[in-house]
């Protein structure tokens, strides 16, 4: 594990992160982080590339920072350039380009298994309570609704269909939150994901209850 490296990401993630509002702050980072070293540690992953790209993951969300993914990632080549060989660098890349959630009808394999590590551990923190509250952050930040009986969920097919969506913030629970826990790619990963499952379903019972004026 090169620890210099991972140090050199870690002050640039937070940096880069320190003020962001909507939900992708340092500390979701730093969660994500954590918890990819600890899949990384169950499932025999190479620590350094999880840890790199665990950091870095969201430095070119189309989400963030104007969208533009392969400005982000040639600024992720950049940094990396000192410390870690190409190959290296086209893994950790290619992790990142490929992590996002872009749709239910939207496949998004990962052809190694650092990168199956760090999408299930960026997947573990948009679900259970820390995933509930960073819903309703990301939907603060857009000036979405919490909730309209009269709007559905969509099924999204396409990324761009994803890319373009509005709904109120309770609608994202069943266009993805609750789907994550059967995309889940690791053993570790899918055990982690069954309970905070269950605590999100919990919360839409409780939430509808008191939407609908029930004791």
């Amino acid at each position: 594990m090169n620890n210099d490296v991972i140090e050199k990401t870690r002050a640039f993630a937070q940096s880069f992160f320190e003020d962001e509002g909507s939900g992708h702050d340092w500390w979701h980072v730093y969660r994500v982080w954590q918890t990819a070293k600890h899949l990384a540690s169950e499932e025999g992953a190479d620590s350094t590339i999880v840890q790199v790209a665990a950091l870095l993951h969201d430095v070119s969300d189309w989400k963030l920072h104007g969208g533009d993914e392969q400005q982000g990632l040639q600024k992720i080549r950049e940094l990396l350039s000192e410390d870690l060989d190409s190959a290296s660098i086209d893994k950790v890349c290619g992790i990142i380009s490929k992590i996002s959630y872009k749709g239910a009808g939207v496949k998004t394999p990962m052809d190694s298994l650092e990168g199956r590590v760090v999408q299930d551990a960026d997947r573990l923190d948009a679900i259970g309570a820390l995933g509930i509250a960073r819903a309703f952050a990301y939907g603060g930040h857009q000036g979405r609704l919490i909730h309209h009986p009269e709007r559905k969920p969509e099924m999204h097919d396409s990324f761009e269909a994803y890319k373009s969506n509005s709904g109120p913030s309770i609608n994202h629970f069943y266009e993805k939150l609750l789907l994550l826990k059967d995309r889940m790619n690791t053993p570790t990963g899918k055990k982690i994901a069954e309970q905070r499952h269950q605590f999100m379903e919990l919360y839409l019972k409780q939430f509808f209850k008191e939407w609908h004026g029930e004791s």
